[in-house]
């Protein structure tokens, strides 16, 4: 298929030599959410911060990058490979990134993006790629749509057209969704009824209830489930919490329930979710690793 989707989370001692999961002959998309990144091609190079996203590229392995030694690094790579790219993106289209288009058209090996923010439109994408909303027979073609969801987010460059109509309701339903994401994630040990969340970000719990959906790829209700049970297990891999606290310290009051939900959202149940996790998970499946 030419694409991938991958989520890291792993805690680094030491500086550790990133540029040797490059692959040749492809293009890697990071969505940088914890811990500092850097990648260079000849002078070029991209620094990545916290809440930062950029993309890297390379022909033949002549990438150097490194993730800081010291920190946790949480982020997601999207590769693509560039006969994917090629079927998919032509050389000369309007405004793809111009370092993009010189390995396209042969005139660079490698090259590097400049950094840029996540946005709450990034926001957004990101938080479908962790709760994909679709049955696992159809996840395969759900994440390579979304691959191309992300090079289309991060792959061009802004061409200065005026904002339609339609495009800034869009970008409004966006925002409003993000601003109701982070309310949940602030309020998870008791949340905010729904109608106080229509009146903190300015429209009907009717019509919240609707763009949510339609944004975040699942509804309120289930976004708030997976968040606390994402947070248990946070504080489960810590190690500072058993189980009982983990289950209190998000808000549930029975443990049958808790370790119901916690075993249908990581296939364990919560005693033994620390013993089998790994430094690095691959919560996200990859599509193909196949060039």
């Amino acid at each position: 298929m030419g694409c991938s989707i991958e989520w890291h989370d792993f805690e680094a001692r030491r500086d550790l030599d990133w540029a040797s999961s490059f692959h040749p002959g492809g293009l890697e998309i990071c969505l940088n959410l914890a811990g500092r990144g850097r990648v260079q091609a000849g002078p070029r190079h991209l620094e990545l911060e916290a809440g930062t996203a950029g993309f890297y590229v390379q022909k033949q392995p002549c990438l150097r990058g490194v993730r800081q030694g010291g920190e946790r690094h949480q982020f997601i790579t999207v590769e693509l490979s560039l006969p994917f790219l090629e079927r998919h993106i032509p050389t000369n289209e309007k405004g793809l990134h111009p370092a993009l288009s010189q390995v396209l058209t042969g005139r660079a090996e490698a090259a590097v993006s400049e950094p840029t923010g996540l946005s709450g439109e990034h926001q957004l994408l990101i938080g479908s790629l962790q709760r994909p909303p679709v049955q696992s027979a159809a996840q395969r073609i759900w994440y390579q749509a979304k691959a191309l969801e992300v090079a289309a987010a991060l792959l061009y460059q802004a061409t200065g057209e005026a904002e339609m109509f339609c495009q800034r309701q869009q970008r409004l339903n966006r925002q409003r969704a993000l601003q109701a994401a982070a309310l949940l994630k602030e309020n998870l040990v008791e949340p905010l009824s729904l109608e106080e969340i229509g009146r903190r970000i300015g429209c009907s719990h009717f019509y919240l209830s609707r763009i949510f959906s339609q944004e975040m790829g699942c509804g309120i209700a289930q976004f708030l489930r997976d968040l606390r049970l994402e947070r248990a297990a946070e504080l489960l891999r810590a190690g500072r919490h058993n189980v009982t606290e983990a289950a209190m310290e998000v808000g549930y009051s029975s443990l049958s329930h808790f370790s119901q939900a916690f075993r249908e959202r990581f296939g364990c149940c919560p005693g033994l979710y620390p013993m089998r996790t790994p430094v690095q998970q691959s919560v996200l499946k990859p599509i193909s690793r196949s060039k």
